[in-house]
């Protein structure tokens, strides 16, 4: 691997602030391993680089590595490796995350066929490990995973670099563009970068890509998102938890604090003038499932009469089982959905929904799972990570803004009072979704351009 001077000089650069930043934040990383269990697998590849040592492939084999930071970067590669994978056979794909969470998925979808690892820290020794032992002929990133060193080594040993589904919130923008001498070095290496929209692109090239090297293809989350309620694992799903054909699901998913607890006190305010009115809780991380609990606890009562969690449901108990437990309390009890990588599928339940991490300062999560499902989706204002997908809804009437517990149970009693008014503002979110399907294609046709030019 031949590397350049400023290539060198630019990753001691970057291997001291991640080094000053390693230090500054290891009380609390230390923390959140001893106490909530967190960030204890992987630190081998994550530190040193030592993922699965794969042994040399034929030339006319390419091996393509495709890296993902978490679970939803995750479940919108699954699309496009299945469509590699159709189209090319004869390539060998390997999958990475970074987050415990998005390794467990990304196993849980990819291993079976296709190598699965913990993704490098961006410390050069730990990136060049790395490619040694892959050897990969193309590095596909997505969304926003761009990491200096990674790329610039991944330059240096041969390999071509192409970014998928592309997108940059404002402020990271805003962060990049304050030192974009450092970022155009970087950037200006990058083969291919495919995003989400006009607006990404031009960042993109006022960041350095070169203009023959963005497209726009859309967004690859359009693709990925399910439509058939009777998919079988929202089926069983719906069945384990006893939800019956009249019931009205009020889903809240992927969740922050408070945005748990809003949604109790709408139910709490809703369920006696609406009996048929169910609750599902989907908090977006693990650690935070017991603080939920708790909450519930407090809210709803202590007791498995009151509410239930996901993971208490044995797959003996069928519907009846549930609905007679249910009826104990004359009422449909809350559910918290206390596993990881099942929320797809409980977007297929659901008949109103609420997006959570948008209350707070996270700046949204992926309203496009219920919208293709046709539920009433709703989210909070403070969706700066999504803005161009928010955009299309809000302007196709296909959402709702909700700023503060009040509005989310006025629109959660207007749903349930009027319901054409929850059918209408489902079928446009679902008509805006089937719209826009054809990322993958397009940027699976970029791809096998960019590879042709190896040959």
């Amino acid at each position: 691997m031949t590397v350049r001077w400023e290539t060198r000089l630019a990753s001691w650069f970057f291997n001291l602030c991640y080094a000053v930043a390693l230090i500054a934040v290891c009380p609390f990383i230390f923390y959140r391993m001893i106490v909530l269990k967190k960030y204890r697998a992987g630190w081998k590849a994550k530190l040193f680089g030592y993922s699965p040592e794969l042994p040399e492939h034929h030339p006319t084999t390419k091996r393509i590595w495709l890296h993902a930071v978490s679970v939803g970067e995750v479940n919108l590669l699954k699309p496009l490796v299945w469509q590699l994978t159709e189209k090319h056979p004869e390539w060998q794909y390997v999958i990475s995350s970074t987050s415990t969470t998005g390794y467990a998925v990304a196993r849980n979808l990819f291993a079976d066929r296709h190598e699965v690892f913990f993704a490098p820290m961006d410390f050069s020794w730990a990136v060049r490990n790395t490619l040694t032992r892959l050897n990969p002929d193309m590095l596909i990133l997505a969304e926003q995973e761009l990491w200096p060193n990674l790329i610039m080594y991944c330059k240096a040993s041969g390999g071509k670099l192409a970014v998928v589904n592309g997108r940059f919130s404002e402020g990271g923008f805003a962060r990049y563009f304050k030192i974009r001498s450092i970022w155009q070095l970087i950037m200006r290496q990058l083969d291919l970068v495919c995003v989400q929209s006009e607006t990404y692109a031009d960042w993109s090239r006022q960041l350095g890509v070169k203009a023959e090297n963005v497209h726009v293809t859309g967004s690859l989350k359009f693709d990925n998102a399910q439509t058939d309620r009777n998919h079988p694992n929202t089926q069983s799903l719906q069945q384990l938890a006893g939800i019956a054909p009249d019931d009205i699901v009020f889903l809240a998913g992927s969740t922050q604090e408070p945005e748990e607890e809003l949604a109790v006190e709408t139910w709490l305010a809703l369920r006696e003038s609406h009996p048929k009115l169910r609750l599902i809780l989907v908090p977006r991380h693990p650690e935070r499932f017991d603080a939920v609990a708790q909450m519930l606890n407090r809210r709803v009562g202590d007791s498995s009469r009151c509410w239930r969690r996901r993971s208490q449901f044995q797959p003996e108990e069928t519907s009846v089982d549930l609905q007679s437990t249910n009826n104990l309390n004359n009422e449909r009890v809350p559910i918290l959905v206390d596993t990881v990588g099942e929320l797809g599928a409980w977007w297929g339940t659901a008949h109103i929904a609420f997006v959570g991490g948008s209350m707070g300062k996270r700046g949204g999560q992926n309203m496009l799972e219920p919208a293709a499902y046709g539920a009433a989706v709703s989210f909070g204002p403070n969706t700066k990570n999504f803005r161009d997908i928010v955009s299309l809804l809000l302007t196709d009437d296909a959402a709702v803004v909700i700023r503060n517990g009040n509005e989310l149970t006025t629109f959660i009693r207007r749903c349930l009072d009027e319901p054409e008014f929850a059918e209408t503002l489902g079928q446009r979110a679902q008509q805006l979704v089937q719209k826009h399907i054809g990322a993958t294609a397009k940027t699976v046709e970029l791809l096998e351009t960019l590879m042709n030019e190896m040959q």
